[in-house]
């Protein structure tokens, strides 16, 4: 009679990878890394502009309450300020908007590797939902919450690891709200003739610069918390550790097997 140590439980069949011709699995840390620079970067920027537009209230208060007050240093001053903080937001949206992208499409190329059927789009409209109006508000949402399921693991028995979504929700909140609340901001800054016009320019501006503040802090719990997804899904597989599959990974020796009972 023989003896057979029991094997491990059953697992549910995991899911092979996806891959097209080329495809390869590729950290997304560095860019991660330089994204949450940027966003760092952007929203002391943005910071910066809340005191140009407080400025700006303040000096526009004075001016419609009794021009003779206020000398016109002072208005030059307001406006340098504002112009100065608007030319620095507009640079540091536009470096931190392509390496966000270059980051995004790596992680969606990422995520149909790990699990192609969670797409329903092709992998280039991750870039381009951004550019188109109205779709803009809604449908790289829909694309991250896609890439986020792709890139958490399973238990056992299939179903997916719970993981919060809350920092991808709260982000893009945040996002739209500061977008919708600037692009407001900056008509009312563009039909403004008076002072009083002015002023509420300003204080909608710093509003929407707030906003925008929040979004980058959140944005960055976003980058960290999907990038760390990624990171365990490519160093351990749908369910269990498994050698590291990112391009120039180092693989790990597989450990030991049990050996079996004696036979007797």
């Amino acid at each position: 009679m023989s003896f057979n140590a029991p094997g491990p439980p059953p697992q549910a069949p995991q899911p092979q990878p996806h891959r097209r011709p080329g495809d390869v699995l590729r950290s997304p840390q560095g860019l991660a890394t330089a994204t949450t620079v940027l966003l760092g970067v952007t929203g002391g920027i943005n910071l910066l502009s809340v005191g140009a537009n407080a400025f700006t209230l303040s000096v526009m208060n004075d001016v419609d309450a009794d021009p003779t007050r206020v000398s016109s240093a002072t208005t030059d001053l307001s406006d340098i300020l504002t112009g100065l903080a608007g030319l620095l937001q507009l640079l540091a949206y536009l470096a931190t908007a392509v390496v966000f992208l270059v980051w995004f499409h790596r992680v969606r190329v990422n995520g149909e590797i790990f699990a192609a059927p969670a797409f329903t789009l092709a992998r280039g409209w991750a870039v381009g939902w951004w550019f188109i109006p109205v779709a803009h508000l809604f449908m790289p949402f829909v694309t991250a919450r896609q890439i986020w399921r792709a890139s958490t693991q399973l238990n056992p028995d299939g179903s997916p690891v719970r993981v919060s979504a809350a920092p991808l929700t709260a982000w893009w909140v945040a996002w739209v709200g500061a977008s919708i609340v600037g692009r407001f901001s900056s008509l009312l800054y563009t039909g403004a003739e008076s002072p009083g016009e002015m002023a509420a320019a300003a204080g909608v501006g710093i509003g929407s610069d707030l906003l925008m503040v929040a979004a980058a802090v959140l944005a960055v719990l976003f980058v960290r918390r999907l990038t760390a997804l990624q990171n365990t899904m490519a160093a351990q597989g749908p369910y269990a550790t498994a050698p590291p599959a990112y391009a120039g990974a180092t693989a790990v020796p597989a450990a030991p097997t049990a050996p079996t009972a004696p036979t007797a």
